[in-house]
């Protein structure tokens, strides 16, 4: 007797169809799953023989085969397990066929309940150009799935719910969100207003937020560099839908979803510990996922203690920030993860964290402090935007009130207007904000006066700039003119801009 039922697998942040082709046959009693199956797939036996006859039904004891098509594509992962469950049973006759427009998603127990999968949205994103009507995934998965309108979800808790679904003896009603709902909630538990003073480096994040920039804090500890990147993401466009939906893939993916999560609204913050590994950073392994630096998508990448990650994966930092996604090649398939992220990097300007404090005496050697310094090449701080550094905030501001600080609300609206202007400038170029300008379109969208020009120069020969560094700041004082109102870039706006490059030769060695 020979069942196919339809299921899914996930290959980088796509879903495609699998089927599960399941033949029993006369010989000596076995269990054999073929298909490029991992080891969770391998496994998988043992919890489906377990989960049929823990849930009542009977487990033939025959030869079993069990083929996942395509046979050449590698698959991973434990949602196999109800689709396999179900073609034994439609084999045995204890259950009805399952129709072609229906897909099977779920891990067993050995008690029969389903546990949830990974990759549940993007599977019910995808299934819909295979024709898919319907889907039946575990409970805890329905919401996230629901998000994807056009195919019913089933929600279930256990191989007897679909069983009797399935036989009609057990109607399930499909699960439905009001999408709109999610945007309507409330953001965010923390402000920008919690900042008492730090005037120089809000007016940093809210030129980095309006144009997308990468940002680098330097101050000694207790200066306020974490509060401070914690907030940033306060300050960013709301996410639209789309993004929501393809920030919410990845995280499903990689099991990072927050349990009966449906969507991701808020821009995501990740702040891994420095002693994070190359692979998790930025993505990969045997069977290759996404790492920090897309996990981030839309959102921010906060690196605090930033000299003391691996050098490795400092640098493998340097081309996802510059294309906006990562590529990950292995001999059987291509990976793209995308990685649109505003980087936040946080480092002390020695080792002891306190050179140039007012407070504190620096107990550093020179060649320590270079050492440290040393720790971030020149090549990754041409990629940091905006350079700032971040004293300590005097006593007094800790004991005035918060009624004369700016909210996040204020200055989220200010961010909003200047990427709505950059928005119409660059319309149909497929650029979004000034940070994504190639350098051969600066000349058309940015120009300068003679005075302007002059300035340039002679601050590029004085600060030793090199042809990227150059190219960052006129792209920072276009947003710092987006943020004005102004339409052209004027010596003000580029004067500013070249503040937030001193930093680096006042602290940084090379």
């Amino acid at each position: 007797m020979l069942s196919i039922t339809k299921s899914m697998a996930i290959m980088g942040i796509d879903g495609y169809i699998v089927d599960v082709e399941v033949d029993i046959s006369n010989g000596l009693p076995s269990f054999d799953i073929v298909g490029l199956g991992d080891t969770e797939i391998k496994e998988s036996r043992d919890r489906v023989r377990a989960a049929i006859k823990n849930s009542g039904y009977e487990f033939p004891v025959e030869k079993i085969t069990v083929n996942l098509a395509p046979a050449n594509t590698k698959k991973e992962g434990t949602s196999f397990d109800l689709p396999i469950a179900i073609g034994i049973l439609i084999c045995t006759g204890q259950v009805k066929p399952v129709g072609s427009d229906t897909v099977l998603l779920g891990e067993l127990s050995l008690d029969g309940s389903l546990r949830p999968i990974k990759g549940a949205l993007p599977m019910a994103m995808d299934a819909r150009s295979y024709g898919v009507k319907r889907i039946i995934l575990p409970n805890n998965n329905a919401k996230e799935a629901a998000v994807t309108k056009e195919i019913q979800v089933i929600p279930v808790k256990s191989l007897n719910d679909v069983v009797e679904y399935i036989n009609g003896t057990k109607p399930i009603e499909q699960v439905k969100i009001d999408i709109d709902e999610y945007f309507k909630r409330e953001k965010y538990d923390i402000d920008f207003s919690d900042v008492k003073g730090q005037e120089n480096v809000k007016r940093a994040f809210e030129i980095a937020a309006a144009g997308g920039h990468n940002i680098m804090l330097v101050g000694p500890p207790g200066s306020g560099k974490t509060m401070l990147a914690r907030r940033f993401p306060t300050i960013l466009p709301e996410m639209t839908l789309e993004e929501a939906l393809e920030v919410t893939k990845i995280h499903s993916i990689a099991g990072t979803l927050p349990e009966n999560a449906s969507l991701i609204t808020n821009r995501v913050f990740r702040a891994p510990h420095h002693t994070i590994s190359t692979v998790s950073l930025i993505g990969g392994g045997r069977i290759p996922k996404p790492g920090e630096v897309s996990l981030a998508h839309y959102g921010v990448l906060f690196l605090d203690e930033f000299p003391e990650f691996r050098r490795d994966a400092i640098e493998a930092l340097r081309q996802p920030l510059e294309d906006e996604f990562v590529t990950i090649s292995r001999v059987n398939a291509t990976f793209t993860y995308p990685a649109k992220v505003i980087l936040i990097i946080a480092l002390n300007p020695c080792p002891c964290g306190y050179l140039g404090d007012s407070t504190h005496e620096c107990r550093c050697t020179p060649n320590e402090i270079r050492r440290y310094q040393n720790k971030i090449s020149g090549p990754l701080l041409d990629r940091i935007d905006l350079h700032v550094e971040v004293n300590r905030v005097d006593k007094q501001k800790y004991f005035e009130d918060n009624n004369n600080i700016e909210t996040s609300e204020v200055v989220r609206n200010r961010v909003k207007k200047a990427r709505e202007i950059q928005l119409q400038r660059y319309r149909g170029s497929g650029i979004f904000f000034n940070s994504q300008l190639k350098n051969n379109m600066i000349k058309k969208y940015i120009k300068l006066d003679e005075k302007t020009t002059e300035m340039i120069k002679d601050y590029f020969d004085k600060l030793g700039l090199s042809a990227r560094a150059y190219n960052k700041i006129i792209k920072v004082a276009r947003t710092i003119a987006d943020l004005d109102g102004s339409i052209d870039v004027k010596y003000e706006h580029v004067a500013e801009a070249f503040q937030y490059r001193n930093l680096s030769n006042k602290y940084i060695s090379n």
